[in-house]
């Protein structure tokens, strides 16, 4: 995939992701699964039934939704037995193209301060003013998106 063509998909999933990013969706201490059943009115014994399991693996899958363990083939079939959707989704904590560009930035502000050390150690400093013309020059002709995360830094 080419550059415009990542830059327009990363403009398309901030768009579908951005009103996830405000909705605050704390699970309840015991997990959805036990709260919504509950508030239903169903008992373990009944919700076993409508899943298909035996009344003592309930405890064991709202246990395991509520400490995040479940998997979600599971949760799903929970959720239709309790009239329910999952809704699955990684929501950016930023929008993508700004974790894309502070990306890009700091890999290049990391080259740029071991040069600017080197030329510093020889006497030839760079002044700070020409600094952000430097980060551009290095953004437009070093990074490529696809070596922005090849390391954990």
């Amino acid at each position: 995939m080419d550059s415009a063509l990542r830059i327009r998909a990363r403009t398309r999933l901030d768009e579908r992701l951005t009103p996830l990013r405000s909705a605050e969706l704390t699970p309840p201490p015991k997990g959805w699964i036990k709260a919504i059943r509950e508030a239903l009115g169903m008992t373990g014994q009944q919700f076993a039934v409508r899943m298909g399991i035996k009344p003592p693996t309930v405890i064991d899958l709202e246990k395991s939704e509520a400490l995040g363990t479940i998997q979600l083939n599971t949760l799903n079939r929970a959720a239709e037995a309790l009239g329910c959707s999952v809704v699955y989704a990684l929501v950016p904590k930023t929008a993508l193209q700004e974790a894309v560009n502070a990306r890009a930035r700091k890999i290049a502000l990391r080259a740029l301060k071991r040069v600017a050390h080197s030329m510093k150690l020889e006497d030839q400093a760079v002044a700070d003013s020409d600094l952000e013309r430097q980060i551009q020059n290095y953004l437009h002709n070093e990074i490529r998106d696809r070596d922005l995360w090849a390391d954990r830094d």
